[in-house]
């Protein structure tokens, strides 16, 4: 397999560590190169207060340079990534055709975004509001922890993140070599 470089998005404050760091590890175990991104540089705070280095501010990303984008949930990422930033990014991947998905609460930025209108998806529904989220942007929700539709992959929550990275790896190897 050609070496693949995807983007793991995580706010810069309150992002989800288990999921950051168990998708990040399958996938860097599988041969791809990760770059993390975030709403601001520098070091991101997730929920328990570890850091991680986000080396990419999301003005910067070129979608169609990479592989893949994936937003990582928690509680902060409705706060700082929820915005038209993202919803910009996320646009500009849907249109290059790369992998793109989110997990936790981060599949509702999708939905706003309306790159999953007519899709199946799953997310976080601790709040019991995912399915009004997901019938007002016209998902299909899907009673998953990982749910793949085409180049599109959602996942649950912390629990789900290392199958959510195994998600990703087995599209990045089943894309043709360019």
């Amino acid at each position: 397999m050609e070496r693949k470089t995807v983007i793991l998005v995580v706010a810069s404050k309150g992002y989800q560590p288990v999921e950051y760091q168990e998708t990040k590890k399958v996938l860097e175990a599988g041969g791809v190169d990760v770059i993390t991104a975030s709403d601001r540089p520098g070091m991101a705070i997730a929920s328990n207060n570890t850091t991680t280095q986000a080396t990419l501010d999301l003005n910067n990303i070129i979608p169609d340079r990479y592989d893949g984008l994936f937003f990582i949930g928690g509680p902060g990422a409705m706060d700082h990534l929820d915005d038209e930033i993202s919803y910009k990014l996320i646009k500009k991947a849907a249109d290059a055709g790369i992998l793109y998905g989110a997990i936790c609460i981060a599949p509702r930025i999708l939905a706003k975004t309306g790159v999953l209108q007519g899709k199946h998806a799953t997310g976080w529904d601790g709040d019991n509001k995912l399915d009004s989220v997901f019938d007002e942007c016209g998902v299909l929700k899907k009673p998953l922890d990982v749910v793949v539709d085409g180049n599109i992959v959602t996942a649950t929550g912390p629990a789900a993140a290392k199958d959510f990275g195994q998600a990703i790896l087995k599209l990045l190897q089943e894309q043709p070599e360019e």
